[in-house]
């Protein structure tokens, strides 16, 4: 394997997976629709620090906050730890 292709791989890999969870969501909205059920959409923005947030219902919006607090938190802990671990990877290495 030569200087770069690891890079390239993994940017393969993670467009692939991206692509995937994409259709992965409009297949399941689809599939939803069809069935007649009843959808509710909600989703936060995050401008800086201020975040907007919407939705269809409160349960949705709920729903959003909580899994943009969970993003965030995981954000910041990944922030703080990552460059730790990957000095000590490849600083021992």
């Amino acid at each position: 394997m030569g200087p770069g292709e690891g890079f390239w791989r993994l940017v393969t890999v993670g467009f692939a997976l991206i692509l995937i969870g994409v259709a992965l969501i409009v297949f399941g909205g689809l599939l939803y629709a069809l069935r007649g059920g009843k959808g509710e959409v909600g989703g936060v923005i995050l401008i800086g620090p201020i975040p907007i947030v919407f939705g269809t219902s409160s349960d949705a919006v709920k729903v959003a906050v909580v899994g943009a607090i969970i993003l965030m938190v995981l954000a910041v802990v990944l922030m703080y730890l990552l460059p730790s671990v990957l000095a000590r990877r490849f600083v021992a290495g």
